[in-house]
């Protein structure tokens, strides 16, 4: 099988099949024989309706514990074989992928203020960085999400979901990914700062060719990104191709739609 080292890609599946988490059915799949190819400084939206299994594919694809067992098939991130990762492997993985899970921005750490928690990817891997440089990297990052830099030394607690969202995502950028996964990156997000999160994955992608996986039912985001479509429904694919060749929304009885020119 090619690797993504040998056809530039950021990620590589082959029918590729993940399991729920510990707790369900370890034999039940909650993604079944997905293939795809993302290719560095590309984008891919993974969409369809709830359950569909994007959540458990996104999170299989950035080595996050608890571990989503593979199942069936191949996947290469990075060029690293998240079916078959070692300990080192999986840490370099974590290190090079920027992963947001839905649920990030409302669990931030409550002891944390925000400039440690924008910085702890860092600092938890060498505490003998330069803090002067560090405050730097994080004042950037508050000013590229449209938070004041007085938020730096504030507590999660203090500040609205919105806010805390753009924590999130300052934090999964602060170590330069050459992969960001985004589970609904722009929940909870006003119109007006959503704009700055695509604007910040643009210059990314544009800079040093980041490639983005992100999991969204977002016409606009898709559009800004230029982004490939996937579609899931029940685990499976049930469409895919170029953003202006496959469009999906919801129908009032959340049955997909799939119309494809």
């Amino acid at each position: 099988m090619a690797r993504a080292r040998d056809t530039q890609l950021a990620v590589l599946a082959r029918d590729l099949s993940v399991g729920h988490p510990a707790g369900r059915d370890a034999a039940e799949r909650a993604v079944d024989g997905v293939s795809f190819d993302l290719p560095y400084g590309a984008s891919l939206a993974v969409m369809g309706p709830t359950g569909a299994g994007k959540s458990t594919l996104a999170a299989a694809l950035a080595g996050v514990k608890p571990v989503m067992p593979i199942l069936g098939g191949e996947a290469w991130v990075l060029d690293l074989p998240v079916r078959r990762l070692s300990r080192i492997q999986r840490r370099t993985l974590t290190f090079h992928v920027g992963y947001l899970s839905q649920s990030d921005g409302a669990l931030l750490a409550p002891t944390l203020t925000v400039g440690e928690l924008i910085a702890e990817p860092l600092t938890s891997r060498d505490r003998r960085l330069n803090h002067r440089a560090l405050a730097l990297r994080v004042a950037t990052l508050l000013d590229e999400m449209q938070l004041p830099l007085g938020a730096a030394a504030k507590f999660p607690y203090e500040l609205s979901a919105g806010m805390r969202q753009r924590v999130a995502i300052a934090r999964a950028l602060v170590l330069g990914p050459r992969l960001f996964i985004g589970d609904e990156p722009l929940a909870a997000l006003d119109i007006e700062v959503r704009g700055a999160v695509i604007a910040a994955l643009q210059r990314r992608r544009d800079e040093y060719g980041m490639a983005s996986l992100l999991v969204t039912n977002d016409a606009d985001l898709v559009h800004a990104l230029d982004a490939a479509v996937l579609v899931l429904r029940h685990g499976m694919v049930v469409a895919q191709g170029p953003r202006d060749a496959v469009r999906w929304s919801p129908s009032v009885d959340a049955d997909p739609t799939l119309l494809a020119r």
